[in-house]
């Protein structure tokens, strides 16, 4: 018993010495060094640790190498890149966390809600819902843990200028909630192109440091490099640069234990014969980095239909929502 207290007690002390690490005591990082980096963005342990030795030799101004040494001594002091138990962890997991999408039917296809940590697509075809949900959800966003909410702010990068003040209003009163608080909780960037979208992705984590940003949406993913990459020949830069910005947001969803929720455009597929001639586009880029892939489509009366398509844990179904002037609901019964 004795033993086990000291060594638990020594344990406390290594994990008392990671804390007080900084990035200024990292081999490598001079003092003009550590200003760049903070400038850029890489703030604590984490940020290092998750960067890849190219982008921080690009931002910092040094060589290659030297970052890669930076990254390493970071991965260290952040005890990342190792392996763990099954239990170590299921405990880090109980840190995550469930966002309500006012529609009990919906949170329980998605195990409870949009979870934290991971990124959940919404896709389908035009007026299938995807926008009215990313709105619902940054209403909810606001309201307090205990009425589903993160009591958070929200960060909105809109490609399609789809955003709506007046929807988060009609969300808002819905809710019973100051439609002027939740206004001023939603940070919302609209991306001219492609590469600015990429650009903000990057710079989230900076909005961080002002506001509690627990929810970054994303609306839509892929319309930039859909319109701005055509044909065969564009194909693989669009894929290396779409990949580059999913890793951007899962990272930023992982390190600050926010959701991410975008949506997809479909397109047809020649070569399907039977069933949905539709397919989400980014291909397997998307599909593999996307943790939760939901399908939309419409139905009679505002209804519409939703089904898990793809979930680490999470059987396959579907779920019929209410899409009305006071956002996503359940369907009434009769």
């Amino acid at each position: 018993m004795a033993e086990k207290k000291k060594e638990e007690k020594v344990d406390n002390e290594e994990k008392e010495v990671q804390k007080q690490i900084t990035i200024d005591d990292l081999p490598g990082v001079g003092e003009a060094t550590a200003e760049k980096l903070r400038e850029s963005g890489y703030e604590d342990m984490m940020t290092l640790a998750v960067a890849s030795p190219k982008d921080l030799a690009q931002v910092s101004g040094i060589a290659e190498g030297i970052a890669s040494k930076i990254i390493g001594a970071a991965r260290k002091a952040a005890d990342v890149g190792n392996f763990e138990t099954g239990e170590e962890i299921m405990e880090r997991r109980r840190g995550v966390t469930k966002l309500t999408t006012s529609s009990k039917a919906l949170n329980d296809l998605l195990g409870g809600g949009i979870e934290t940590q991971a990124i959940s697509e919404f896709y389908g075809e035009f007026g299938s819902g995807k926008t009215q949900i990313m709105h619902q959800l940054a209403v909810d966003a606001t309201m307090p843990v205990e009425k589903g909410g993160f009591g958070s702010h929200v960060l909105m990068i809109d490609t399609e200028n789809t955003f709506r003040p007046e929807r988060i209003v009609q969300m808002s009163k819905a809710k019973g909630l100051d439609p002027e608080e939740v206004l001023k909780s939603i940070h919302v960037a609209r991306a001219y192109n492609s590469h600015h979208q990429i650009l903000l992705g990057e710079k989230a984590a900076e909005l961080t440091k002002e506001f509690p940003i627990r929810l970054l949406i994303v609306d839509s993913l892929t319309a930039h490099f859909r319109s701005e990459y055509m044909g065969r020949g564009t194909l693989s830069e669009r894929q290396q640069l779409l990949n580059r910005h999913m890793h951007d947001l899962l990272k930023f969803g992982t390190i600050f234990n926010a959701a991410v929720a975008v949506t997809n455009q479909v397109t047809a597929r020649p070569d399907v014969f039977f069933g949905d001639p539709t397919a989400p586009i980014g291909g397997n880029i998307v599909g593999h980095t996307a943790t939760f892939r939901v399908y939309l489509r419409k139905s009679k009366a505002g209804k519409r239909i939703a089904r898990l398509v793809d979930s680490p844990y999470l059987p396959e179904g579907e779920a019929v929502i209410q899409v009305s002037e006071d956002g996503i609901s359940d369907i009434e019964a009769a």
